[in-house]
């Protein structure tokens, strides 16, 4: 049973990161809309969408939130915000190589955090990943002469995003149907003003784009929901290990689909993250390891 459980488990996994890593070809399709406005539709169908999840599921109930906890949502809503409009306007802008190394980069940004905000310890094998990764970020900003603009506000926004989750202590599906509740008034309003102005796309150009757009709902929150079942099979360390599945994905379809440049410059880079990465997730094995075995 335990194993079932467990193959179940990275099942689900495997699925949330894939469609996260493929999510970029939808972008592609939507191209023609503007950054803003997918974001709006983003947030409106997700609203529905996990809305009915929760009523199917009886679990209208966790929605409540403590008003204390108002001011930590409504940044974690922001954040979130703003992390799906930067990686919608990097994909639309034949950027998707950029927003695959800012999710190569995320955890270990993520650790960092863990170490500044929560007082945890980084293990020897931690600090010689994170030197490694900001020497490849360090190659990029010296070799190209700016900055990874994009890659670095993906990996700083999710990871202040997930700090702030960790805090809140939310169930998943309810934590982002309030975070897109949150986010509604706002959407709204950004879509009257597109309307205002002429520019709105929805209901303008053809079925597809239609359709495609009120999808959005589905592919924002399907992976959502992977992930949550995942994570009640296996463990944490486990689901770690799944994490590097979605930017590796949308890094293949970058270059192989979408022809975009990948010289040696962004090879030394990319290497630099990779072998940080597989430092960090060799520390992170032989910790859990050894925990088993005390």
């Amino acid at each position: 049973m335990f194993e079932k459980t467990t193959m179940q488990g990275a099942y689900f996994a495997l699925s949330a990161y894939l469609l996260w890593g493929l999510l970029p070809i939808y972008f592609k399709f939507v191209d023609h809309v503007p950054p803003v406005e997918i974001l709006v539709h983003r947030v409106l169908w997700s609203v529905l969408f996990l809305l009915l999840v929760l009523l199917y599921t009886g679990q209208l109930n966790k929605l409540r939130i403590s008003p204390r906890k108002l001011g930590l949502l409504f940044l974690s809503a922001f954040l979130m915000a703003a992390n799906w409009l930067i990686s919608i306007y990097a994909v639309v802008n034949d950027n998707i190589v950029e927003t695959s190394l800012g999710y190569f980069i995320n955890p270990l940004f993520s650790v960092f955090l863990g170490m500044v905000f929560l007082g945890e310890r980084l293990r020897p094998l931690q600090w010689l990943a994170i030197v490694i990764a900001f020497s490849g970020i360090a190659f990029q900003l010296v070799y190209f002469d700016k900055i990874p603009w994009i890659a670095l506000s993906l990996a700083f926004s999710f990871g202040f995003y997930g700090l702030i989750r960790k805090n809140l202590n939310l169930h998943s599906v309810a934590g982002l149907a309030l975070e897109t509740l949150m986010m509604m008034p706002f959407a709204l309003i950004a879509l009257l003003w597109i309307y205002l102005n002429g520019t709105l796309q929805f209901g303008r150009v053809d079925l597809q784009t239609d359709s495609l757009l009120i999808a959005a709902g589905l592919i924002t929150s399907v992976p959502l929901l992977c992930f949550s079942a995942a994570i009640t099979k296996i463990s944490l360390t486990a689901s770690g290990m799944f994490q590097y599945i979605a930017p590796s994905v949308s890094l293949l379809i970058a270059i192989a689909l979408y022809n975009e440049p990948f010289g040696t410059e962004r090879l030394i880079t990319f290497s630099c993250i990779w072998l940080a990465l597989a430092i960090f997730t060799t520390g992170m094995f032989l910790h859990h390891r050894r925990g088993q075995y005390r």
